[in-house]
């Protein structure tokens, strides 16, 4: 049994980390910031876990970090607390930095000063590799095109120096494009699926998106979280890439999801400026070959199958919404 603490507990990928980690038996600690609205809505299903304890705090505030790791002493650490909105980050660069960038090294630091056996693992992001041309593996070169990537970049950096430095264990997974049904709206693939169902219900009429010509590498969170954890059970740290080696354009993705429920996409969907980013990531595409081989990991969940999943989701929500407004 590991002692475990999760930054990002209540997020997508932290929700089912923690499931993940619970399931195994460990003991699971996670970090949340207090907001006005109690957002435990992903891990409401294990919130009485007896092998779970959230505790308050925030990357921005190292003394909330620092006792944490000083009292916990975790086997293991996983940072995926981030702003991790890449449009807002142009919007708010220095609250980014402050918590996608300086948040590691408070994290890191304490690590290396009051528990340097604590293995640590940044969720890291192909938004560093940004205009580098695909397929990006880690030996390709970082070019981040917004304050989001920049600030991931300058973390994965600040990893790799403390493993270097101070003989961490500190491992960078720089995952592609992950989804699921746990993917807020702010998201395109859930913004896309989300309306694609309600306007299959008569609840809602347009979908307005920027961009449709770019591509991503989209994969399942639940893969992501399984390498996350092959990493960490390694014996070394390093840095992997995780994606399926594949990508889709946002385009496509429209098309497949009107496509299976029966929808003709050109109907509803509208492009607007205002939903363009002021600097665009054109093509994302992994090159897993190094997970592949080192950690013995690959997707599992297919393109389709996310799909399928996250459509049944919200098919299932807007019929709900359907239901409670009185709609026939």
């Amino acid at each position: 049994m590991k002692t475990i603490l999760l930054t990002g507990i209540t997020g997508q990928t932290g929700s089912y980390a923690a499931e993940a980690l619970l399931e195994r038996g460990d003991k699971v600690h996670g970090i949340i910031r207090r907001n006005s609205n109690f957002n435990t809505q992903r891990i409401d299903h294990v919130y009485n876990h007896p092998n779970l304890k959230l505790h308050y705090g925030d990357l921005s505030d190292s003394s909330s970090i620092t006792s944490l790791i000083n009292d916990l002493k975790p086997d293991w650490f996983i940072n995926y607390g981030a702003q991790s909105y890449v449009k807002a980050s142009f919007e708010i660069p220095e609250y980014t930095f402050d918590v996608d960038a300086t948040g590691v090294v408070r994290c890191l630091e304490a690590i290396r000063k009051f528990s340097p056996k604590t293995k640590f693992l940044q969720a890291s992001t192909s938004e560093l590799f940004g205009s580098s041309l695909p397929p990006q593996s880690e030996q390709t070169s970082f070019c981040p095109r917004s304050p989001y990537g920049a600030a991931k970049l300058a973390a994965y950096w600040a990893t790799v120096n403390y493993r270097e430095a101070y003989k961490l264990f500190a491992a960078n997974a720089i995952s592609f494009n992950h989804e699921s049904p746990r993917r807020t709206g702010h998201f395109v693939t859930r913004k896309i699926t989300m309306a694609a169902t309600r306007i299959k219900l008569g609840l809602q009429d347009k979908l307005i998106l920027g961009n449709t010509k770019s591509y991503r590498d989209w994969i399942h969170a639940l893969d992501v979280v399984r390498g996350h954890i092959m990493m960490l059970e390694s014996e070394a740290p390093d840095d992997f890439v995780l994606g399926s080696g594949e990508s889709h354009s946002v385009q496509e993705f429209i098309e497949i999801v009107f496509k299976k429920l029966d929808l003709d996409w050109k109907q509803y969907v509208e492009i607007s400026e205002a939903h363009f980013r002021p600097t665009e990531v054109d093509h994302l595409r992994s090159d897993p070959t190094k997970a592949k081989k080192i950690l013995g990991w690959e997707t599992k969940i297919s393109f389709e199958e996310m799909i399928d999943e996250m459509i049944a989701h919200d098919l299932k929500l807007a019929e709900q919404e359907k239901l409670l407004k009185g709609i026939v």
